[in-house]
């Protein structure tokens, strides 16, 4: 686990500063604070910091080149099997100096080009210069799991890092917002690939390539691979889907146990990190060490939940607990990510990722679960509305429900079963539209009164909805549910659980791996049946039947709960003046985006506890904190 950075010239063999390198490089120690490594020829310049997990000794020292000298690769992540793929190399007649899965990568490409991605199972961003035919080759792992900006320069560069911070140390980096980033992030609480909050700067998409090749002028991305949702028909039972399920699981499992270094797990009490340690403690000799932060307010707290997995598996078990209090962190989050982020939940997992990493250097986690088999309440939502929605035409359900919306008053203080204003407008969107106001921080009737005139003409038309309308209409699907699985799997996961879990981890120096994220599982799940999935107000049905066997009734189906932070209470009490100081502050005034009067409106609303705008205010939080980091206005 590591971090990266580069510079590439396209359109020749200019001369790049050390200097420059070292200081993008020393931007994300964090990442990598075990060994670093610089590589300079004419037209190229590579950094590496290395977190060393695998092959510890200094023979796995990056950048890294091949025996012959026209391959040199900088590389974040891991491959998991890459003893698989070198004995494979092996076999073909390749010769090792180094245990270490970087060199793999480096054969893989000798030997199969851009096609070695398709024999990697693991997370990983690489970059890879070919000084024999003269190309650039940058690649990212399926799901999502390691970033990679890039920045293509008007002078023929292209620069590139794990963190946008990196990228920031170069002097004539075009600091302009991008408006629809800056939209897109008011909606979604982050900013979808491969949009960044620069015009500059982008992400490359999980699952996707680029090949750059020197004096070419333009690069572009494409996918390599993507999971298409069609259910098996031989798994038409939850004993079936289980006989299949649990192998898979344990192999994905067995795969991630491999290191050099003292390895643990995140431990919340919950289906997905439970079923990663069960899993763990039949397959190791010694006990799993096992994580988890708790909080002292009952509501918050899931600390019984996870000691009871943790007794029943005799795990070498840490807690800690967290005031609720927590917000010393506000403004190191800002920092942290770079981008705004507006989870709150990184809070918390910025603490457990601090407390795994006093004892060890690599984590297990159980992101991806709700996912992969529809464990957020949405899902369960979205099936129920889209049901309704599927027996009324559009043309009928549009004024007639879109009416009712728009009269009935938005009830936050009422019990749930008064708050009707967004189930009717939901009937009345299409499945999109619908699903988009279900996952906004900021939904569409709101959003717009946040900016002022001047930015919404910037936008010029532009609404965030488009990303998740691009990628619904075009989801391999048969299912509606497993149209809105396949969208988390491309926005929300990659651009808010993933981030979060990336920076959060990375920054104590610890290697976080996710499992039910690796490809082949990944690929599985898209075959279970939808009505599997869901039972009653019960998600993720065909993944708790499965670990029946493994996890007590209580832990399988009780209500989710999740890192949840208290920011209501919050911006009532202890940051009520530092909520109202950010709405008033010089950064948004200057930026020329927000309509002031209504930022104002929202913490006077939100105090007099007329209304609860929380995971607004936050939104607006995080953003001006991102500004002051970003040094721009």
């Amino acid at each position: 686990m590591c971090g990266l950075v580069g510079i590439f010239d396209t359109r020749g063999t200019r001369s790049f500063d050390r200097g420059q390198i070292l200081r993008m490089n020393d931007r994300i120690a964090h990442r990598g604070p075990d060994d670093f490594g610089t590589h300079l020829e004419p037209g190229l310049a590579l950094g590496h910091r290395r977190l060393a997990i695998i092959d510890l000794s200094p023979a796995g020292h990056q950048p890294m080149e091949n025996d012959a000298g026209d391959l040199v690769i900088v590389f974040n992540g891991e491959i998991f099997n890459f003893m698989e793929v070198r004995a494979e190399l092996e076999a073909l007649g390749h010769r090792f100096r180094t245990h270490s899965d970087t060199e793999v990568i480096l054969h893989g490409w000798t030997e199969w080009g851009e096609k070695c991605l398709d024999r990697f199972r693991g997370m990983f961003a690489i970059v890879l210069w070919d000084r024999k035919q003269e190309v650039l080759f940058l690649a990212r792992d399926r799901l999502g799991i390691k970033p990679l900006y890039y920045a293509q320069m008007a002078d023929g560069r292209i620069a590139f890092a794990s963190e946008l911070k990196s990228l920031l140390e170069i002097p004539d980096l075009p600091r302009d917002l991008d408006p629809m980033a800056v939209e897109d992030y008011f909606a979604y609480g982050y900013i979808p690939d491969p949009k960044s909050i620069l015009k500059s700067v982008r992400k490359l998409a999980p699952g996707h390539l680029m090949l750059q090749r020197r004096g070419a002028s333009h690069a572009t991305s494409r996918p390599y691979w993507d999971v298409t949702y069609k259910a098996d028909p031989r798994l038409n039972s939850h004993e079936a889907v289980k006989e299949a399920l649990i192998p898979l699981l344990q192999d994905a499992i067995r795969l991630r146990l491999v290191s050099d270094v003292p390895l643990g797990a995140f431990l919340s009490g919950g289906v997905d990190s439970g079923a990663v340690v069960a899993m763990m403690a039949g397959m190791m000799s010694d006990p799993v060490n096992t994580y988890a932060i708790g909080f002292e307010h009952r509501d918050y707290d899931e600390r019984r939940y996870a000691q009871e997995v943790a007794d029943r598996y005799h795990t070498r078990h840490t807690t800690r607990v967290v005031n609720p209090d927590d917000f010393d962190l506000v403004d190191h989050l800002a920092a942290l990510y770079d981008e705004p982020f507006a989870d709150s939940s990184a809070m918390p997992t910025y603490r457990v990722c601090g407390l795994a990493r006093e004892h060890v250097t690599v984590a297990l986690s159980g992101d991806g679960g709700d996912e992969l088999f529809a464990g957020y309440r949405r899902h369960r939502w979205h099936s129920y509305e889209q049901g309704v929605r599927d027996r009324l035409p559009l043309w009928l359900r549009r004024p007639v429900f879109g009416t009712l919306g728009k009269l009935y008053p938005k009830l936050d203080w009422a019990p749930k079963v008064l708050r009707a204003k967004t189930t009717f407008e939901s009937i009345s969107y299409t499945a999109a539209e619908a699903y988009f106001n279900s996952v906004s921080v900021l939904p569409n009737r709101t959003r717009p009164k946040l900016f002022s005139s001047a930015f919404r003409s910037s936008l010029q038309g532009y609404n965030a909805l488009s990303v998740l309308r691009g990628v619904m209409d075009n989801a391999p699907v048969e299912h509606e549910l497993s149209r809105v699985q396949y969208a988390d799997l491309k926005t929300y996961l990659p651009g808010d659980i993933l981030t979060k879990v990336d920076r959060a981890s990375m920054a104590h120096g610890l290697e976080a791996r996710v499992p039910l994220l690796d490809h082949k599982f990944v690929e599985f799940t898209a075959t279970i049946p939808p009505e599997l999935l869901l039972d009653g107000r019960q998600g993720k049905m065909a993944f708790k039947k499965s670990l029946e066997p493994y996890l007590s009734h209580e832990t399988l189906y009780r209500d989710k709960m999740g890192f949840a932070v208290p920011l209501e209470s919050w911006f009532r009490g202890p940051l009520k003046d530092k909520i109202r100081q950010a709405v008033q502050s010089p950064v948004l005034a200057d930026s020329g985006f927000f309509d002031q009067r209504y930022l104002t409106r929202l913490v006077d609303e939100h105090q007099s506890g007329r209304s609860n705008h929380s995971a607004s205010l936050w939104a607006i939080l995080m953003f001006q904190s991102s500004l002051k980091h970003l040094r721009v206005g």
